[in-house]
């Protein structure tokens, strides 16, 4: 970044668009390489979401319940419909339902770091990189881990898993190797290569676009965010500075009253699209 006059726009984004990470990846895709922020918000807010369903179930009564206890009720209850409705085996609804209000509830509050002001953690970071003697001026931060496509790709490929785990249960590994090589086109011989590769582009096609979806959107999200506050970085004594520094104050709240919508969304449509994945790996073709 710039230390004269500061960073350039580009410079700005770009820096707020790196991830912490143990090294760097290159051009080349390196599994090896961690995104330690996208793993640090991830399991904090993990943790976070257990806590609220564990202290909701704890402070459960019989009687008049109260605000927290009425609040959590209606997410049950509109999460066990949905899942009533998709996934037919009750023994299977009995992990499914609160494995897809965890999800819910979790997603609700990884999108919800996006709300924060984008330079407020990342500001803090620096400044504690350069208390302990680091250099401030690259101190990478990312508080949002569904903007990062590892993360919403690694939640898509353990519904994934857990897909080929149901089919494997609900219909027998023969009979799922029987379904992949008969459907959808029928159990003629010649057709088995052209049922099998159908089945393998549905299951890659379904969990790519799962986590892509998610990621796109909060991506978006993230970027809108860090484009309004450039408007503020922008201000100056000058007629068109206050002007820009009143149009950041009044466009990142009308965005970010609309973006409450897309933070809720994105986590029921991500819910939502577990729940049909598992309800079709019960149903036979």
């Amino acid at each position: 970044m710039a230390a004269e006059h500061g960073p350039t726009a580009g410079e700005y984004i770009i820096h707020h668009l790196t991830h912490l990470q143990n090294h760097k990846a290159g051009n080349v895709v390196d599994f090896s390489v961690f995104n330690f922020d996208s793993l640090f918000f991830s399991i904090t807010l993990g943790i976070l979401t257990c806590w609220f369903l564990w202290s909701a179930a704890r402070r459960a009564t019989s009687g008049v319940p109260g605000r927290f206890q009425a609040a959590v009720e209606i997410l049950v209850e509109m999460v066990d419909t949905q899942a009533k409705g998709i996934v037919h085996n009750a023994a299977s609804r009995r992990f499914v339902a609160p494995l897809a209000l965890t999800v819910f509830i979790w997603i609700i509050l990884l999108n919800s770091m996006d709300l924060l002001p984008v330079d407020l953690l990342p500001a803090i970071w620096q400044s504690l990189n350069g208390a302990a003697g680091h250099d401030p001026e690259h101190a990478y931060l990312r508080v949002v881990p569904t903007a990062d496509l590892s993360m919403t790709m690694g939640l898509s490929v353990s519904v994934l898993v857990l897909c080929l785990f149901y089919n494997i249960k609900i219909k027998g590994l023969g009979g799922w190797i029987h379904e992949l090589f008969t459907a959808p086109f029928g159990n003629h011989p010649a057709l088995w290569p052209f049922n099998f590769a159908m089945q393998m582009i549905e299951f890659i096609a379904k969990t790519v676009s799962h986590g892509m979806r998610l990621f796109g959107n909060m991506y978006a999200g993230e970027l809108i965010f860090l484009l309004i506050a450039l408007m503020g970085g922008a201000w100056s004594l000058s007629a068109t500075g206050i002007g820009l520094a009143i149009g950041q104050i009044i466009a990142g709240t009308l965005w970010s009253i609309f973006h409450i919508l897309i933070i809720v969304l994105q986590a029921f449509v991500f819910m939502m699209l577990a729940l049909v994945y598992l309800g079709q790996a019960h149903d036979s073709h």
